[in-house]
């Protein structure tokens, strides 16, 4: 049986909050980077939404790779 998402569970959200919340930048430079492919972003109904679980797997692998780097 299909369960529907919590509110915990976001899968995309806005442009401009994501790279807020991921990114400290502002809506423009948000924008910018969802259109250059820098943050990973769908186009549906005519908008542009960031995808939060790639953005989420973006990070944790700069991370390893930061930390694999320092050894």
């Amino acid at each position: 049986m299909p369960t529907s998402p919590q509110p915990d569970e976001t899968k995309t959200m806005s442009v401009p909050k994501t790279g807020k919340i991921f990114f400290g930048l502002g809506r423009d430079a948000s924008y910018r980077a969802a259109k250059s492919g820098q943050m990973p972003a769908i186009w549906i109904g005519g908008k542009i939404r960031a995808v939060v679980p790639a953005i989420e797997q973006m990070l944790a692998e700069a991370g390893k790779k930061t930390k694999e780097e320092a050894v």
